[in-house]
């Protein structure tokens, strides 16, 4: 059965309420059957950075996105090593499922990176590209990218590190599961 499926990638490092708030607005702007959150092994243009286990942002983005039928986590990157590229995920999702249709759901930040993206010109050739408009970055870009405005939700996962890693609140911005999580198993200092 053919389906429509967004893709939202990323570290998810942690997964907070502004992804959510992303998946949910492009479900429903587009009409998607389904939205999967796909963690990145290695971004390449994030090696040098340290973040979490893979196990414990897969763990948190699962309870994250529990309670949403539509919802879903998809671990292809997981089972990958080295870098993940966009264009290799896309070619490995379009052979396993071809009667779907992908949306690839990037901010704005992602927009203005087109150009740098690893075989760019095929990858616009798997994917619909969905952009979310995001304060501070321009949405041009030579590529087709479809745009959704969303309500604006100034949350940032580095932020969200630094907050846990000074013991200040996150509440409202991640969910009570996910921080339960967190502190359970210590990370980013709690």
């Amino acid at each position: 059965m053919s389906k429509k499926i967004g893709i939202l990638g990323g570290t998810f490092d942690p997964p907070h309420l502004g992804h959510l708030l992303i998946a949910s607005e492009v479900q429903h702007a587009l009409a998607l059957s389904e939205i999967w959150f796909i963690p990145n092994q290695i971004p390449p243009h994030k090696q040098l950075d340290h973040f979490t286990n893979s196990d414990h942002r897969l763990n948190m983005i699962k309870i994250a996105v529990k309670d949403h039928a539509d919802f879903s986590v998809n671990t292809i990157e997981l089972e990958r090593e080295g870098p993940s590229y966009t264009y290799d995920t896309l070619r490995l999702l379009r052979e396993e499922f071809p009667e779907h249709t992908f949306y690839f759901i990037i901010g704005a930040d992602m927009i203005e990176y087109l150009p740098n993206w690893h075989k760019i010109d095929e990858v616009i050739n798997l994917v619909t590209f969905v952009g979310v408009k995001r304060s501070g970055y321009q949405t041009n870009t030579p590529y087709p990218v479809m745009e959704v405005e969303i309500p604006q939700f100034e949350v940032s996962s580095t932020m969200l590190r630094e907050r846990l890693r000074k013991g200040g609140n996150t509440e409202f911005l991640i969910q009570d599961d996910v921080r339960r999580y967190i502190e359970e198993n210590q990370l980013y200092g709690t």
